[in-house]
């Protein structure tokens, strides 16, 4: 059973997270893999708490 965890932003709409987690679910299906098998987690990260090039991302906008 594939479980996909996605590290994002926080901010998507509910649509979004709906799209993301069909599409992701659709990529398993494509391979083979049965729908019912596929689990993707969403996991919304405060830019404040997400650092690039040591720098948090609530900074470089």
């Amino acid at each position: 059973m594939p479980s996909i965890h996605v590290y994002m932003w926080a901010g998507k709409s509910r649509e979004m997270k709906k799209k993301m987690i069909e599409g992701f679910t659709k990529v398993c299906v494509d391979l083979g893999v049965p729908a019912d098998y596929v689990e993707v987690i969403l996991h919304d990260v405060p830019k404040e708490n997400w650092g690039i090039a040591g720098v948090p991302a609530s900074e470089m906008e």
